[in-house]
């Protein structure tokens, strides 16, 4: 399929496909430092929550449908729609607010939320389709070395988006005449994203699919974002408030069930499913994902709750907790490209897999058991050992399900890998929030209990600021050793099902049956 492609065009289109990826990953981070200003300036306190949530539902239910849409079109054609309908998105929540209420939209608050759900159907598709047409432009003997890079882009830009993200809420007013800075948070995506269009348009191929399409099945799709949105949504919600028996929480997931379910049925039946679930005949498909599952959650685990215990156990400023996360980024920076390299070089993807886990098992062993009186730095050298250990699980858990997969269904494939990701740390997430809560209920005393808890959110913590008490340094201390020791339970998990994922040769053509069948 690109066996007639130069190098320079491969290298071409793999630079566009990783910028894009960059803008969406750049995205994640990036808001969440521009929220609090963001909030004030269009007075919608009550909705701060629903500017990540709606990204995150529209994202999450999209990703399976580019999966599908990959395999039955041009893949440059779905790939440019991701990053035009993303880059509309940005440009749209730059306005957010700027006419004053509309029609339908109602305030600049609302109005940021549905425009966010635009950027999110833009956005699921800068990641799926990113592993997709890796898999296009190279075999999976040489996979392993560029899908590193996926990981050097996650990290990077964890790093540069709340520095960015900070400095053009604070300083970037005036930067356009009559623009506030947080504005910019979201329009510095256009000029990055219309550089990616341009490599994309300009030099990469159309990869269409090897087979012609048949007809997509809208009924499906439809079953699928009705059961995914309604799903992600009671994940979100702020349990103080909606608990797992609350009506509106029991009715979200009623709905998603319902919907889900005749998803499935109508997948089974259809000719053309949007997830072929002959896939899961795959013991590499299985095992995969479910292991993938299990580390989308630990990765949150990770990144959403550490900067709690900086700032409410070491009385740490907003600002410090943020830096304390480049050691972790730069550790999946680093774990990722040497695990892509090494595998491309010897093969052998399980082992780094298995090696990456333990290192994370270490590193997480030693933030579960930090006492309040822990040095910043200690914290900063264990992050960097679990970054190690997840730099890996990014790239190699793909390549695996890619290699075992027939190569006519490598977007489905794809695609469900990230989804599971994302279902697993959405569910994680929800999970530790309940830790946390349930633990200072018990642990603060009276008079701190009343006080307001922070909230956890798909972007990030939101805590109090003013230096923490001793009683609460203890509580939050013991709640956040709970929830890394939780999240052992989870790497311990991932790694018990690493074990029996099929060790199968990679291929080195992207022609032909998938590699020993792995069934």
């Amino acid at each position: 399929m690109t066996d007639t492609l130069s190098h320079r065009q491969k290298m071409l289109t793999f630079g566009g496909i990783l910028l894009a990826m960059f803008l969406g990953a750049l995205d994640q981070t990036i808001v969440s430092t521009a929220l609090p200003r963001i909030v004030a300036d269009l007075h919608g306190l009550d909705r701060f929550t629903w500017v990540a949530t709606a990204y995150l539902v529209a994202s999450t239910a999209l990703v399976p449908i580019y999966g599908k849409l990959a395999d039955m079109y041009s893949r440059r054609t779905i790939e440019v729609v991701a990053v035009s309908v993303f880059l509309l998105g940005s440009g749209l929540c730059g306005l957010a607010g700027e006419f004053g209420p509309l029609p339908l939209l109602g305030d600049g608050m609302t109005q940021l939320v549905v425009f966010r759900a635009v950027q999110g159907l833009g956005g699921a598709g800068l990641f799926a389709m990113a592993f997709i047409i890796i898999a296009d432009l190279f075999p999976p003997a040489e996979r392993g070395r560029y899908q590193g890079f996926t990981g050097a882009v996650f990290g990077t830009s964890s790093v540069l988006g709340p520095l960015l993200g900070g400095f053009l809420t604070d300083r970037g007013t005036g930067l356009i005449p009559g623009v506030a800075g947080w504005r910019l948070v979201f329009y510095v995506n256009l000029p990055l994203g219309l550089v990616a269009l341009w490599f994309i348009v300009s030099q990469m191929p159309p990869l269409r699919p090897r087979t012609a399409p048949k007809p997509f099945d809208f009924v499906s799709a439809l079953l699928l974002v009705a059961g995914l949105g309604p799903l992600v949504v009671a994940l979100q919600l702020n349990r103080a408030q909606y608990g797992w028996t609350a009506p509106l929480t029991l009715g979200l997931l009623g709905g998603a069930l319902v919907a889900l379910a005749l998803f499935v049925v109508r997948s089974l039946r259809h000719e053309n499913p949007i997830l072929n679930f002959s896939l899961f005949n795959n013991k590499v498909f299985r095992t995969a994902n479910a292991a993938l599952f299990l580390m989308g959650g630990a990765f949150l685990g990770v990144i959403i709750f550490e900067p709690l215990f900086m700032v409410n156990v070491l009385g740490e400023s907003a600002t410090r907790a943020g830096v304390s996360l480049i050691p972790l980024s730069l550790g999946v920076v680093t774990g990722s490209l040497l695990a892509g390299q090494m595998v491309s070089r010897f093969g052998h993807y399980k082992y780094w897999m298995l090696g990456g886990l333990t290192l994370l098992l270490g590193g997480l062993s030693l933030l579960a058991t930090m006492p309040p009186t822990v040095q910043y730095h200690q914290v900063l050298m264990y992050l960097a050992v679990c970054g190690l250990g997840l730099g890996p699980t990014m790239p190699l858990y793909t390549l695996a399900v890619q290699n075992a997969t027939d190569p006519r269904l490598v977007g489905q494939a794809t695609s469900a890998s990230q989804f599971f990701r994302q279902i697993g740390g959405a569910l994680a997430a929800s999970a530790l929030g309940a830790v946390l809560s349930f633990t200072l209920a018990h642990e603060l005393p009276a008079t701190a209990a009343a006080a307001p808890r922070p909230t956890v959110v798909a972007e990030g913590p939101v805590v109090a600021a003013g230096a923490p008490s001793p009683a609460t340094r203890a509580a939050f201390s013991k709640a956040i050793g709970r929830i890394y020791l939780f999240t052992i339970f989870l790497v311990v998990g991932g790694f018990v099902t690493t074990l029996f994922i099929p060790e199968l040769p990679l291929r080195k053509t992207n022609d032909g049956p998938p590699a020993g069948g792995g069934e």
